[in-house]
């Protein structure tokens, strides 16, 4: 049977004839540049290397580094003029270089501490910087949040959470401790992360399975109000040849939106000898997971993790090489309202590896 159309169904059929073919959305983030720092670059008595945390300033429009080394030179951090834009990304000018002081005066001693992640206090322009404490055959030493003021002086430690203490069988495995730090809820939270899971919560991640470690939400006056637990992916790759290294974890922590107390970015890093850096950002959602504050082990645990869903893969983009990438931050807004993502690596002091500054925008 022949069925009638109405004036208003013909006319959206012939609408539907000529309207344009739809548009793709445009990307959620795009590449702005990439810019390698020299090896062992000298910015007053030290050298750059081995920079583990990137942070933004908005009171000097410049950035603070973070060297995670302490046997070179003492704990320290460093000053930077990074110009960032909607043509791209410019060439980093270091501007200073700063020790982290004890409560003493003096600054830390080789193997006390192991710096990795610094923030700037958006409340005071203080520093909040993360270490990983110490676990080898004579020594167990505490991780730590500490506060700096702005010319490295010691002004006070955050409470460490208890199933994130140094014992001889629990707490944090070696040099998979506090990777990541930021702030949340308009600075009222500091939220850290560690790299991989705590022994007690189960084995690391391999390339057959991923594994769960813990991110902390404190108060600014160091509380400690929750845990959450990550899940962190499999190793992307088998080591080649096999029987070598494959190891992953988390290396930074970003809030999402300075205003909001759940959502976050995570940077996940892994290393596979023979094959190289695989480094994705997620991001995440606190809302909804358990909090796992009082839970002594997530090894078999039934325990509700955080929502995740990757934002960027760095094998995505014309970088010259995706190298041990530890930092991320936001930087300044663009005129387009787009964000600018920078990230930092690490070059372990090795001329086999490089020191990157990179840059996105997010929508």
């Amino acid at each position: 049977m022949l069925k009638r159309l109405s004036v208003g169904a013909l006319a959206g059929s012939l609408l539907l004839t000529v309207a344009p073919a739809a548009q793709a959305a445009p990307a959620p983030v795009r590449f702005l540049g990439e810019q390698i720092i020299s090896h062992a670059l000298p910015v007053g008595d030290y050298t750059i290397g081995e920079l583990s945390s990137i942070d933004y300033d908005p009171r000097t429009g410049e950035y603070v580094f973070i060297a995670d080394d302490t046997s070179e030179a003492p704990a320290r951090f460093f000053t930077a003029k990074v110009p960032v834009s909607a043509d791209g990304l410019g060439p980093v000018t270091f501007t200073g270089a700063q020790l982290f002081r004890q409560p003493d005066g003096g600054t830390y001693p080789e193997d006390s501490v192991d710096p990795e992640e610094m923030r700037v206090d958006p409340w005071t322009g203080a520093y909040f910087w993360s270490q990983e404490g110490i676990r080898s055959d004579t020594a167990l030493i505490d991780p730590s949040v500490q506060v700096a003021r702005r010319d490295g002086g010691y002004v006070r430690t955050l409470p460490t959470p208890d199933n994130e203490r140094m014992r001889p069988d629990s707490g944090p495995r070696r040099n998979l401790v506090l990777e990541g730090l930021t702030f949340a809820a308009a600075g009222t939270l500091v939220v850290s992360s560690v790299e991989g899971p705590l022994l007690q919560d189960g084995p690391v991640a391999t390339p057959e399975r991923g594994a769960l470690s813990r991110i902390t939400v404190q108060a600014r006056t160091g509380s400690v109000l929750a845990q959450y637990a990550y899940p962190q992916e499999p190793v992307f790759a088998d080591s080649n040849p096999p029987g070598g290294t494959t190891d992953t974890g988390v290396s930074s922590i970003l809030a999402a939106d300075p205003l909001d107390p759940t959502r976050f970015l995570v940077m996940e890093r892994s290393y596979v000898s023979g094959v190289g850096n695989k480094v994705r950002i997620y991001e995440i959602d606190t809302a909804g997971a358990t909090n796992v504050l009082h839970t002594a082990s997530l090894d078999g645990a039934k325990v509700r993790p955080v929502r995740k869903k990757l934002l960027l893969d760095l094998a995505d983009y014309p970088l010259s090489k995706v190298d041990n990438l530890e930092g991320m931050t936001w930087g300044p807004r663009l005129p387009s309202g787009e964000r600018t993502l920078l990230l930092v690596s690490d070059d372990n002091l090795s001329t086999r590896q490089i020191t990157q500054v990179i840059a996105f925008a997010v929508r």
